[in-house]
């Protein structure tokens, strides 16, 4: 369930920053939509009564922060300002993949046949969906869709070493207190940067209505729910969120921004669904399990 959720929350966070970043810019987007997180949630630790927790772990949990909000979600508010939504979202879809070297790496987290072939499988649905949609010709924002393209990948790398950052140094923790911290230490990361940044004029209604939110929803409670994961199944299985979130974010897209949504968008999701499932071992190959299942295997 927890994973579901925040597979759809994830995917309509691109369709909300796509609606805020128009008017507040790259970084007073980002700064914005993690200071919103964190006023939200900071309540929430206190009413808990974790804030002593909190203060005992607070540098790890801060830096946390940099890694999975602060700059991930400054590259994609760049990002959308040249891709669409949906083609942010299917980028995106590559995190599982630099989580998978980074935890293998760092963890020793060696995956098994299933979830290697599941990111395959996965990988491929997501290479399908995206084959014609990347164009390099430059947009009205005068950002170059190719610094985009790399912007989002650079945002990938990030999810991938803070979710193993977060297992190794933040394990056993409450995910209510690392969600709040990493978006209290984005906060600060980002705040004299953004201030640097203002809009010229005020964002109106809609721009506001969308940070809020990105902010509360699809950052503050997605936190919490991705910090659950970690905690419960690892990094390997909570960064297979990404596979099934640009399923999301293209259903999105069709219904609020009149993107088109074809059959091969329609084939190439249940492609994504199944690698996720093969991924985080809600499925396995016949072949694993009969090799599992011989005496001395």
């Amino acid at each position: 369930v927890d994973f579901l959720l925040l597979s759809a929350i994830w995917g309509a966070s691109f369709l909300f920053m796509h609606l805020a970043v128009g008017e507040f810019g790259t970084l007073p987007t980002a700064a914005l939509r993690v200071a919103i997180a964190a006023a939200f949630l900071l309540p929430l630790v206190a009413w808990k009564g974790q804030l002593a927790v909190l203060r005992r772990h607070w540098r790890p949990v801060l830096f946390v922060g940099l890694l999975n909000s602060a700059i991930p979600f400054a590259l994609y508010c760049f990002a959308l300002q040249s891709l669409s939504t949906g083609l942010a979202a299917i980028l995106n879809a590559a995190t599982p993949l630099f989580g998978a070297v980074t935890a293998w790496a760092w963890l020793k987290e060696r995956p098994n046949a299933s979830r290697i072939v599941g990111w395959i499988v996965g990988f491929a649905g997501v290479a399908l969906l995206a084959g014609g949609k990347a164009s390099f010709t430059p947009g009205p924002s005068g950002i170059a869709p190719a610094w985009a393209v790399l912007a989002s990948l650079g945002a990938c790398v990030c999810y991938g070493l803070s979710a193993s950052f977060a297992k190794r140094y933040l394990a056993g923790l409450p995910p209510l207190v690392t969600a709040t911290g990493s978006q209290v230490g984005a906060t600060l990361a980002l705040a004299l940067p953004a201030l640097a940044w203002l809009p010229p004029k005020m964002p109106g209604a809609t721009a506001w209505g969308a940070l809020l939110v990105v902010g509360v929803l699809c950052t503050g409670v997605a936190y919490i729910l991705f910090f659950r994961l970690i905690e419960q199944g690892g990094p390997s299985r909570a960064l297979a969120v990404p596979f099934v979130v640009p399923v999301f974010a293209v259903i999105y897209g069709a219904l609020f921004l009149d993107e088109r949504l074809t059959l091969l968008m329609v084939v190439c999701g249940a492609v994504i669904v199944l690698g996720t499932a093969l991924a985080t071992g809600l499925l396995r190959l016949p072949v694993a399990v009969w090799r599992r299942s011989r005496p001395g295997a």
